[in-house]
């Protein structure tokens, strides 16, 4: 027993190097846009593919690995996409040209989109103790919440001392250190069940979700009425119908519709959406209100969001301790109530510009996100049989980040451009992210049920 433990423990270490890396690149390159454009000579458009290639390859994928890690091995998975990550990233550092950086941006995506709902998965076979996993899902979240936190800081400094490549050459001994542990110490798991691999399921879902990214993303810069982002809603639409026509004719689809005729787990993966829906639209907007309307520095700026972030890492670990005890309904609900509350609040700073408001706004957000995170994962994962665990991983993350991006395009575009941006602007699109986490709050205690 305390040799299984042991080894649980060094799986969850394991899975959380790579997964700090993932995180850590989400956020850490957009500190180094502005060095990238004058060393590449680049324009603003291509600023936006050198995030964009990995956010759309990131979040389309993930379905069709979750899957491949049930058929073929979750930690072949893993490390499949740990590998890809790393090379991705020594290319990004060498890269010549912004054509070679968008190239390797994009293979840093799919090694994303392989290792992050297979590291989950890992966990779950791990352990297989309810009370235990959410423990070990609060860390993992934990460690999530950690490398957001960490991303703008570690990359102005690497930016400043070393300059712009240095933000890709750190994940090479972060990533060896992952992969070694992985080798090492991670048992494999799969569960075929006499499944084959579905190809058509695989094409088309990718083809849905990326369709669907990409509109969210470019709505942004090109406008809703742009005939790209018309065709690409219009692609995603048709792919998803096509999807389901395909999958309810297969004995065993990569996607069962089935599964979203369970409660607990769509209302688990739609609070997940409606939780990151709202944080990401708040982060876009209340930072733009702090660099435009307050005239703060990025450095005081992340100063500020740290009264959210640094709380809401701190303490998910014990976020996962509660779900352990209490199960997946409570902190979930009481979470996201608690994250709508925090952003009621911040929607009257706007107005009334008083720092002591604004912070306690802020930490009610990050305490509220640190009780519902570890829930809704815990809930989501532990919802469907083991064999399908890499599956539900990758359903619960593509909801979260699908959620993220189209909070940031719904909303997003309330603010106004970077010369318009009115305190009005930012009330309204804080005031849509607490309608949303306050939602995701009802559907949590309304279909979640003690796990």
């Amino acid at each position: 027993m305390t040799n299984q433990r042991s080894r649980s423990s060094i799986t969850l270490i394991a899975v959380c190097f790579g997964l700090f890396m993932i995180q850590l690149d989400l956020t850490v390159v957009n500190v180094a846009l502005k060095s990238i454009q004058d060393n590449l000579h680049v324009g603003v458009t291509a600023l936006q593919w050198v995030v964009d290639a990995y956010a759309i390859l990131f979040s389309s994928l993930m379905l069709t690995t979750g899957d491949l890690g049930d058929l073929f091995g979750r930690r072949r998975m893993y490390i499949g996409g740990m590998v890809f990550f790393v090379l991705g990233s020594i290319a990004c550092a060498v890269a010549p040209s912004y054509a070679f950086l968008i190239g390797a941006r994009s293979l840093q995506g799919l090694g994303a989109a392989a290792a992050l709902p297979n590291s989950l998965a890992i966990l779950r076979n791990a352990f297989p103790d309810p009370r235990l996993r959410a423990r070990a899902i609060g860390w993992w979240a934990g460690v999530s919440g950690l490398a957001v936190v960490a991303g703008p800081t570690l990359g102005g400094f690497l930016v400043g001392a070393f300059g712009w490549r240095s933000v890709f050459w750190i994940n090479v001994p972060v990533g060896l250190l992952g992969l070694w542990l992985t080798l090492g110490f991670v048992t494999e798991s799969s569960h075929p069940q006499g499944r084959k691999l579905d190809i058509w399921g695989q094409i088309l879902a990718a083809s849905a979700l990326a369709s669907l990214i990409f509109a969210a993303i470019e709505s942004q810069p090109l406008g809703w009425g742009n005939i790209t982002v018309i065709a690409a809603f219009a692609w995603a639409g048709i792919s998803g119908v096509l999807l389901y026509l395909v999958e309810r004719r297969r004995t065993n689809p990569m996607l069962d519709f089935r599964f979203i005729l369970r409660p607990v787990f769509t209302a688990a993966n739609t609070a997940s959406g409606l939780m990151n829906f709202g944080v990401f639209a708040t982060l876009f907007a209340f930072s733009l209100y702090l660099l435009h309307i307050q005239q703060l520095s990025p450095g005081q700026v992340g100063l500020r969001l740290a009264v959210m972030f640094a709380p809401f890492a701190l303490s998910l670990p014990f976020g996962g301790r509660i779900t352990g005890h209490f199960g997946s309904r409570y902190p979930a609900a009481l979470g996201l109530g608690a994250t709508g509350a925090g952003m009621l609040l911040l929607s009257c700073v706007p107005k009334v510009p008083v720092d002591a408001l604004m912070f306690s706004a802020l930490l009610a957000i990050g305490l509220g996100l640190a009780a519902a995170t570890p829930a809704l994962v815990a809930s989501a994962i532990g919802a469907l049989p083991p064999e399908r665990s890499g599956a539900a991983s990758a359903f619960n993350n593509t909801s979260r980040q699908a959620g993220g991006a189209l909070g940031v395009a719904l909303l997003g575009g309330l603010v106004g451009g970077a010369a318009s941006i009115s305190t009005a602007g930012v009330e309204a699109a804080i005031l849509g992210s607490a309608a949303a986490s306050l939602l995701g709050g009802f559907v949590s205690w309304r279909f979640i049920r003690r796990q």
